[in-house]
């Protein structure tokens, strides 16, 4: 198969691609930012970079060999979180060069196959795609495959049923043991003991847990901190800051009580920015309680990542960021998938700003690979 991807990222694709064990001939990609590209060729060092979309028409490419056109063009224009620019944000407005990239490779073969993929958004900015593409998307929630809440549209021209739900939680793809291992692969929980599936039979998409405020200057949805018994809010490219809603991922063992009630959901979608994804622990799990007398940031945990007081007036509960390789394992990518970067000949170490970036831009690895098993 010789696949074109379009607004390749750091080639989730690719990945997806691999695990499924479809053998891929040239696989040509198109991205225009620094550090995506560094990781993709690390990972991936034949693939071949072709730069801006929008100068397509100088690639060199046997355009009749491309088997499988894909991408994820700019969601900004779209995104219910944005300004609602749609078509008129430039950004957006690349969707087009993928339409004329893809009826041009179907001037030279028909056959070809396409995924595209974008945020969830209104119905008439999703009729458009739809009427240029010739097919109505699947809508599909990582949720069922990973434990991040990060709901998708597909568009491809076969046939894709849903998922089925593996029931993973946030603390299933935390570093302080509770990821599943199984021939040195991280591998995400998917078979639960008969006693903790009940957990997530409630509502299979469910929704975040909140247990709590950070206590962080903004809006009150920056603040939000959540269960690990429920899901990880929708990554971005925010990359663990403090722009995002807070997840709790810390410690935490069986189901979270609020208000006297079990609760039984999942956390959000992860985004290029992570910086807003933290954790919460118990007191218990820090080795030196005293490190946070009076609610001062600062101190040690198990993991050796910061600990930040938790804003409810408790004084037992703390909360943290999430790491890189948690948001990779969001993603359902492997772990330090992001961390080295190949930079013209000389591989490095990626910043982690970078690759919380990174990571959030790109695409749940296990949705695609659902996707790409029906294309077979």
């Amino acid at each position: 198969m010789n696949v074109l991807s379009l607004f390749d990222g750091i080639s989730c694709g690719q990945q997806a691609l691999k695990e499924l064990g479809i053998p891929v001939g040239k696989y040509y990609a198109s991205e225009i930012e620094k550090h995506p590209i560094a990781i993709t060729q690390h990972n991936f060092p034949n693939t071949i970079q072709l730069g801006d979309i929008t100068k397509w028409h100088e690639w060199d490419i046997d355009w009749a060999s491309i088997d499988l056109v894909q991408g994820g063009s700019p969601c900004q224009g779209f995104s219910f979180a944005g300004k609602q620019l749609n078509f008129n944000d430039p950004r957006s407005r690349l969707f087009f060069e993928f339409v004329d990239i893809l009826n041009h490779v179907k001037k030279h073969n028909p056959n070809v196959k396409f995924l595209l993929e974008n945020v969830r958004m209104k119905k008439e900015y999703q009729d458009v795609i739809s009427e240029q593409l010739g097919v109505k998307p699947i809508m599909i929630n990582s949720a069922l495959v990973s434990a991040q809440n990060r709901i998708r549209l597909y568009w491809c021209n076969w046939d894709v049923e849903q998922p089925e739900d593996r029931e993973i939680l946030l603390k299933d793809v935390l570093e302080n043991g509770h990821a599943v291992k199984d021939k040195g692969q991280t591998i995400l929980a998917t078979i639960y003991k008969e006693n903790a599936k009940s957990m997530v039979k409630r509502n299979k998409l469910g929704l975040c847990i909140q247990v709590g405020e950070a206590d962080l200057k903004g809006h009150d949805s920056i603040k939000r901190v959540y269960s690990p018994d429920g899901k990880n809010p929708t990554l971005t490219t925010m990359g663990g800051g403090h722009r995002e809603p807070k997840v709790v991922c810390g410690a935490f063992r069986g189901r979270y009580i609020i208000d006297g009630k079990r609760q039984d959901e999942k956390t959000n979608t992860l985004t290029t920015v992570g910086k807003d994804n933290v954790v919460v622990r118990e007191k218990s799990y820090c080795i030196d309680a005293n490190y946070y007398k009076g609610g001062k940031k600062g101190g040690t945990h198990q993991s050796s990542k910061r600990n930040y007081l938790l804003d409810d007036g408790s004084g037992s509960l703390y909360w943290r960021k999430l790491t890189p390789i948690e948001c990779e394992r969001l993603q359902t990518l492997p772990d330090n998938f992001s961390a080295l970067g190949n930079y013209d000949g000389i591989v490095k170490e990626v910043a982690n700003s970078n690759r919380y970036c990174a990571i959030g831009n790109g695409w749940t690895v296990a949705v695609i690979k659902h996707i790409y098993s029906n294309m077979r």
